[in-house]
């Protein structure tokens, strides 16, 4: 047996079968964007820890900064004894991520925290029940985050679930556009939600409207510009809060340091996490004073939110992120997987879409070019390949076929090239061996030349 096929074993007879495992990968160091296994091989990091990573794994000026704040305070509890991280932190923020004239910031300890904590403020500030949140949304796993979290695959099992929450479509033009211009399908998709406070909850009775500007787990389908300007406009005219879960898409992973940025439409509540700890846990809610001052003393917060060497760290990697201009390297790495995937699509039917934002970006594998075909088993196929030969890449999706791209943004060139290539290979190579034809060629596409062509 192995040294990973050992450790696999050990997690195995201790750990719950309900936690995730979607990669037999294990680590035991990281550095920049590469990952060692527990027998020395080094792993390309294309998942970088489900988007967490984006300043690069154990960064000297990160690391240097947790060890400092570890040898002075560890913990008080932020509600017993202010702190200055905590203090600095949430001024960061405040400056980075505006809301209003004045913002105002709660630190948590994960973006499932920083969720439940939005609704319960905006649950407040209106004195109403109803939360609408939409289709292939996730927002988290506990008690409301899976209630608003819509694959139900993570929740089987599990509810009763939180009441007074109401889905609607995620306006998906590729899935749902009904050969509709986008104009019109935002039009279309704005007034069936005007008509959900008539056939859904009356519009008096909504707190909040809860979105993910791009979604993550839900494959990296990118909410229509003029759709999110429509639902500002109705949550002004109805007095609804609107929140916005950055939690994947925050902090340099779509060339800014929110997605919202790129749509200019600016969200009462925001959630994050992730990227923002450096790979230590914290998450925030970012808002309008007025919005966040609607919570009662004693109703948010936690007994560990804003731990001072999570502070610490959130710190630093904002500071690295600066320094190194990770959004526009964000913005040239989008670019280059773009062009990549898309020369991929012309020579494979299998890659149903490429999509994305920034760095944030994906391909979907379908069955023949059909978007109602998902081909999961592929992408999981795919995914198992790339391991093999030393690239860690993760699935999304309602039916985990989109191969998505959350790579450290300090990545090199040469690595990016290195790992892209074989995720490229593998997806020519095994959707050949589905389907007996080389690729799947589309109709019309110029054949590979031989030097192009992949072996087997």
């Amino acid at each position: 047996m192995t040294d990973n096929e050992k450790l696999l074993a050990r997690r195995a007879a201790v750990v719950p079968h309900g936690i995730p495992r979607v990669t037999t990968a294990t680590a035991v160091r990281g550095r920049g964007a590469v990952i060692t296994d527990a027998e020395g091989n080094e792993l390309l990091d294309f998942a970088g820890g489900i988007g967490v990573m984006n300043a690069g794994h154990c960064q000297k000026t990160v690391v240097e900064a947790i060890t400092r704040q570890a040898g002075e305070l560890l913990h008080t509890c932020f509600h017993v004894a202010t702190y200055e991280p905590y203090v600095e932190l949430a001024e960061k923020l405040a400056h980075l991520l505006p809301h209003g004239d004045h913002t105002k910031v709660l630190l948590v300890n994960s973006g499932a925290e920083a969720v439940e904590n939005a609704v319960k403020i905006a649950r407040q500030a209106t004195g109403r029940p109803g939360v609408i949140c939409f289709s292939e949304g996730f927002h988290g796993r506990t008690l409301m985050g899976m209630s608003l979290t819509s694959k139900v695959t993570y929740k089987k099992g599990c509810g009763p679930f939180a009441p007074e929450i109401y889905r609607v479509p995620f306006p998906n033009h590729r899935l749902r556009g009904d050969g509709l211009e986008m104009e019109a399908f935002v039009e279309r998709e704005l007034a069936r939600l005007r008509e959900s406070f008539s056939t859904l909850v009356a519009s008096q009775d909504v707190a909040a409207i809860i979105i993910e500007p791009v979604q993550g787990e839900g494959g990296f389908v990118q909410t229509p510009p003029g759709y999110l300007q429509g639902l500002r406009e109705i949550c002004d005219e109805e007095g609804i809060v609107l929140i916005f879960d950055e939690v994947q898409t925050g902090f340099c992973r779509t060339g800014q340091w929110s997605a919202y940025e790129h749509f200019g439409v600016l969200p009462d509540l925001s959630t994050w996490a992730k990227s923002m700890g450096g790979g230590l846990p914290i998450g925030a809610v970012v808002g309008r004073a007025e919005v966040m001052d609607g919570a009662q003393p004693g109703t948010i917060g936690g007994t560990y939110g804003g731990n001072p060497v999570a502070c610490a760290s959130a710190l630093a990697t904002i500071q690295l992120m600066e320094e190194l201009d990770l959004n526009s390297r964000a913005t040239r790495i989008g670019e280059t997987i773009r062009r990549r995937f898309e020369a991929l699509a012309e020579r494979s039917s299998a890659v149903g879409e490429v999509r994305g934002l920034g760095a944030m970006m994906a391909m979907e594998l379908v069955e023949e070019g059909d978007p109602h075909r998902p081909a999961g088993a592929l992408a999981r196929e795919v995914t198992e390949a790339c391991l093999e030969e030393g690239v860690l890449v993760i699935t999304a999706g309602t039916d985990g076929n989109v191969i998505r791209i959350l790579s450290p943004l300090v990545i090199t060139d040469e690595e990016l090239d290195r790992g892209l290539s074989v995720i490229e290979d593998a997806v020519l190579r095994l959707s050949e061996a589905r389907h007996g034809t080389h690729a799947g060629n589309r109709p019309g596409a110029v054949e590979a030349s031989p030097e192009e062509q992949v072996p087997g």
